[in-house]
């Protein structure tokens, strides 16, 4: 491509195409690079997004890249950025087909991959009948019976959060016993503990019958919550020495009011930058984010 550009924007889901086309509408020359593996492709639907509630994530994804290249000075590579390198007014991104393009600007909307407890049949159930969240899966999840699963104290607050789907039971798995506090919400909220691990979740997949239980129980659950350890999807952040935060379910990218990081020019929106994860607040971050790398451009 051997292309220069005022900003480059890695990442093409809610984030990256809610950045790309403030900086496109300001008749910038901006590239979008989308590698086409959203973290939410395994979901049917995404919900609490004014207009599009229930849309199909890359339906969503494809028609939003749709609209973005629209705009004349909007440019698409479907692929990856592999590499990048410089400083702000010169940075050098590498793309997967061997070519390098230049930017004035990165904004990094790269997103965030899961890592799932390694139970028998939770993969194949993820994003349908196992989900993260139960404000962007809950409603859609059968009545009935429903679990959440303890992988950290942060899932004592799912918990609490989950009766109102439907009756709740907390798994401990020997691992995040409720404090007090929590104990006393359980109480009010109406949660059960159980104790005895989940070894196994039943069923046809990707729907959920039940769960079996490390003493031999079957325990019929609808749905269950589970709150997975994240890390970067992509290694461009650390290649270019941007400082990340630890939070409960793994690091994110620290930026500050203007959503730059830590690396003058750069900056970042989405999944990656923030510890709550979801369509609109992605789509929000990412608006601000490519105004303010617009506006940089100006005022330096």
């Amino acid at each position: 491509m051997g292309e220069k550009f005022d900003v480059v924007v890695i990442g093409g889901n809610f984030a990256g195409v809610s950045a790309a086309l403030p900086l496109a509408r300001a008749r910038r020359r901006v590239l979008m690079v989308d590698a086409g593996k959203p973290r939410n492709r395994f979901s049917h639907g995404a919900h609490n997004f004014y207009g599009h509630d229930g849309k199909a994530p890359l339906d969503a994804m494809e028609e939003a890249q749709r609209q973005f290249m629209l705009y004349p000075t909007a440019t698409l590579f479907k692929g990856e950025a592999v590499r990048t390198s410089g400083q702000k007014d010169a940075f050098t991104i590498a793309l997967a087909d061997g070519s390098e393009v230049t930017a004035r600007r990165l904004v990094l909307a790269t997103g965030v991959k899961d890592t799932l407890p390694g139970l028998p049949g939770l993969a194949e159930r993820w994003g349908q009948s196992v989900v993260h969240c139960p404000y962007c899966h809950g409603y859609e999840l059968p009545p009935g019976p429903l679990g959440v699963l303890g992988v950290g104290v942060h899932s004592l607050h799912g918990a609490v959060l989950a009766a109102d789907w439907g009756p709740a039971t907390f798994f401990t798995q020997g691992k995040v016993e409720p404090d007090a506090e929590s104990a006393a919400l359980f109480a009010a909220r109406g949660v059960s503990v159980e104790r005895s691990p989940v070894v196994e979740l039943l069923g046809p997949a990707p729907g959920l019958e039940a769960v079996r239980l490390a003493d031999g129980r079957v325990a019929a659950l609808g749905g269950l919550f589970v709150a997975p350890q994240v890390s970067p999807a992509s290694p461009l952040a650390e290649q270019l020495g941007c400082v990340f935060d630890e939070a409960p379910m793994g690091p994110y990218l620290r930026v500050n009011e203007m959503k730059e990081t830590s690396i003058p020019g750069v900056f970042a929106a989405g999944d990656i930058a923030q510890t709550m994860h979801s369509a609109p607040l992605a789509a929000a971050a990412g608006a601000f984010a490519g105004v303010c790398a617009h506006r940089s451009l100006i005022w330096g």
